[in-house]
């Protein structure tokens, strides 16, 4: 999996390309423990080029949510694919999560 990080004024954006699953998701709880350390941890994790994710990568999103809703912030996802959204639905966190259609939207949320 590859891992491309950067930042959107004061938000955390995390892209993930490839299977995010048990051999890749400590490096995503990685990344996440480092952005939600400062209040308000706003993260946007950019699924658009994941093609399966398995219950520990979704664990470590739902630990990333919780995170950064301690800090008084969020966790956002984009850009999923179906086989994607079909597993977040399938898991019922299509209704934890905020998800949105695109980066810029999750981006412009936390400005609401």
């Amino acid at each position: 999996m590859q891992i491309t990080e950067r930042k959107v004024n004061d938000i955390q954006i995390l892209e993930l390309a490839g299977r995010f699953d048990t051999t890749t998701a400590n490096s995503v709880l990685q990344w996440i423990d480092s952005a939600t350390t400062q209040s308000p941890a706003k993260v946007v994790v950019n699924l658009e080029n994941v093609n399966f994710v398995d219950s520990t990568g979704l664990s470590t999103l739902v630990q990333g949510t919780k995170q950064s809703r301690m800090q008084d912030g969020d966790l956002y996802i984009c850009n999923l694919q179906q086989q994607v959204r079909i597993i977040f639905e399938l898991t019922r966190l299509d209704k934890f999560f905020e998800i949105f259609p695109a980066e810029e939207d999750a981006i412009s949320a936390f400005s609401q």
